[in-house]
């Protein structure tokens, strides 16, 4: 029985990103932390998970350089932002700011448990994201 393999040609350097089935992927998901405030079973082992040092983290201006790469060079058109917890990185809504920068037209967009809504909602709103997708692990 032969296992299928990917063909093993370096990723484009500009232009649409297709796949080897010819779709095109014109969404991105950044994650912004590997920090949650909840411990949901699927996610995070009773014993825990280490921790990414801080200095190990991707900086705001890291963040929108590497967006800026993806929308002008291949064509992304939707971000998505995630985590772990988006909301909780310090100044989420500074860093929403910055991607809407990149390009005013790129649809934003971002998941979160939505504990942190109330006092972020309107933040985030009025940096530029689009819509949010609250997940309900609280619920569970």
């Amino acid at each position: 029985m032969e296992l299928w393999e990917p063909p093993t040609s370096p990723p484009p350097a500009e232009g649409p990103l297709v796949d080897t089935f010819g779709r095109v992927a014109d969404d991105l998901r950044i994650s912004v932390t590997d920090r949650c405030n909840f411990r949901c079973t699927y996610c995070m082992p009773a014993e825990g998970l280490a921790w990414l040092p801080k200095e190990e983290i991707l900086t705001f201006e890291e963040l929108t350089r590497l967006l800026r790469v993806f929308v002008e060079r291949l064509g992304i058109a939707s971000l998505k932002v995630t985590g772990g917890e988006p909301t909780v990185r310090a100044d989420l809504p500074t860093l929403v700011r910055m991607f809407r920068g990149v390009s005013p037209g790129v649809d934003i967009s971002m998941t979160t448990n939505g504990v942190l809504l109330d006092r972020l909602a309107e933040p985030l709103a009025e940096a530029g994201l689009d819509r949010v997708t609250v997940s309900l692990d609280s619920l569970l």
